[in-house]
């Protein structure tokens, strides 16, 4: 629908986004040992979230079909580091980029980290529940970095955003309207039968988480809505 290109809206609280940089860097470092390893497959099998393995070992064992033994409870945090491409990794890392670090400015460095993985985490478990018999795997910071979205809408809304619509046209905008139609747009998504990779479903269980959590872990002199 569009694609981040920057903000006009310094941070004010922390010197740098250093776990904004540092979860874009392990985002990176991850994809890269995935694509070195020669073995695809076999880490997204045994790292990705896959529900019907989560339901069937209850979370405390490793799936049938996974290569390395890992129990599927890690694979809630695991999940969010691994993408299918470039092009998957790019756009949920310039998402993170543009909006994480004044949602870190708000909540300060270790809060922010907390409410990042928090993110991901009730992402995929909102996934599962909605999808409880799947055995496709899960990937992608998708879900976290739609908590970082929310989060950002409900701090500022006010702001200008520069986006690039439908690819080609460049637009600033303000947050409410570029996020806001972003979050509707997944909305609508969920209402029609899945199909392709996107698991709209762990968007929305990001959103809701981010919603949720933003008040409660902001710095209590941040206002909400750009008061």
């Amino acid at each position: 629908m569009f694609v981040p290109l920057g903000d006009q809206n310094p941070i004010k609280r922390i010197r740098y986004q250093y776990v904004t940089l540092l979860l874009i860097l392990a985002n990176v470092l991850a994809y890269m040992l995935e694509t070195a390893s020669g073995s695809v497959p076999a880490l997204i099998a045994s790292f990705a979230f896959i529900p019907g393995e989560f339901f069937q070992t209850l979370g405390t064992a490793a799936g049938a079909g996974d290569a390395i033994a890992v129990p599927e409870v890690a694979t809630l945090f695991s999940y969010m580091f691994l993408h299918g491409d470039l092009i998957h990794l790019g756009g949920n890392m310039l998402f993170l980029w543009v909006f994480g670090d004044n949602v870190e400015d708000a909540m300060g460095h270790v809060r922010f980290l907390v409410f990042y993985l928090a993110c991901g985490i009730i992402a995929g478990l909102t996934h599962a529940l909605m999808l409880p018999g799947s055995l496709d795997a899960l990937i992608g910071a998708s879900g976290a970095v739609s908590g970082v979205v929310v989060a950002y809408l409900m701090l500022h809304p006010r702001v200008r955003v520069w986006v690039l619509a439908f690819k080609i046209l460049p637009l600033n905008i303000t947050a409410a309207w570029a996020l806001g139609l972003w979050i509707v747009f997944q909305l609508a998504m969920v209402m029609i039968p899945q199909v392709g990779p996107t698991a709209w479903w762990a968007h929305i269980g990001g959103l809701i988480a981010g919603a949720l959590l933003t008040p409660l872990m902001k710095n209590r002199e941040v206002p909400l809505f750009g008061r």
